[in-house]
C-alpha cells in the first residue's frame, strides 16, 4: 500500500462516517436501535455498505451515501408503518414469547423459539438469578434478546410488562 492509498483510505473513512453522522442526525437515534428484527437487518446492511465503501476503491462516497440514505429511509418508513398500521404490524413483526414462567421452563415455547435450555440457563446466570424460584418470567423478545424478570419476593409481574407478549402458559402455571 502506498502512502497515497493510505491517505485515500483515511479520507474515505472520514467521508463515510461524516455521511452516516449526518444521516443519523436527520433520521434520529432509532437508526441504530435494535428494537425489531428489521432494525437489526438494517444495521447489518449499513455496516456492510460502510465496509464496502471503505475497502473497495471502486465505490464512491456518493454511491455509499445514497445507499445508506436509502436503507435508513426505508427503515424509518417501515418502523412508521409498523407503528401506525395494524395489518403491517401483524405481518412483519414477531411477538415476544414467554419461555419460562414462575420458575418453570416452558419447553414447548423454547422449541418454538429455537432456544436451548443451556442458552436459557446462561441468560439466567447473566441476570444474577440464583434459583429458578426467583424467576417470574423469561421473555424471548422479538429482537432475539432475552429478558429475565425476577425477584426473591412474592411480587407478581405487572400485566403492563406483558403487553403484546405471547403467553402460552400451561393452565397449572396460569396468571
Amino acid at each position: 500500500m502506498t502512502l497515497q492509498d493510505a491517505f485515500m483510505l483515511i479520507l474515505s473513512v472520514l467521508g463515510i462516517f461524516t455521511i452516516i453522522i449526518v444521516i443519523t442526525r436527520i433520521f434520529g437515534l432509532r437508526t441504530f436501535a435494535k428494537m425489531s428484527s428489521f432494525d437489526f437487518a438494517s444495521t447489518i446492511a449499513v455496516g456492510s455498505v460502510l465496509a464496502s465503501i471503505i475497502l473497495n476503491s471502486d465505490q464512491s462516497l456518493l454511491k455509499g451515501g445514497i445507499a445508506l440514505t436509502t436503507i435508513i429511509a426505508f427503515q424509518t418508513i417501515f418502523s412508521f408503518l409498523v407503528r401506525k398500521v395494524d395489518t403491517f404490524n401483524q405481518l412483519f413483526t414477531n411477538k415476544p414469547q414467554v419461555i419460562m414462567w414462575k420458575g418453570e421452563i416452558l419447553y414447548d415455547a423454547l422449541k418454538k423459539c429455537n432456544v436451548g435450555e443451556d442458552d436459557l440457563i446462561a441468560k439466567l446466570r447473566e441476570s444474577n438469578v440464583h434459583d429458578f424460584s426467583e424467576v417470574k418470567a423469561v421473555i424471548f423478545e422479538s429482537t432475539g434478546d432475552v429478558s429475565v424478570l425476577h425477584n426473591d419476593q412474592d411480587k407478581e409481574v405487572s400485566k403492563k410488562l406483558l403487553k403484546d407478549v405471547k403467553l402460552n402458559i400451561p393452565k397449572e402455571l396460569d396468571l
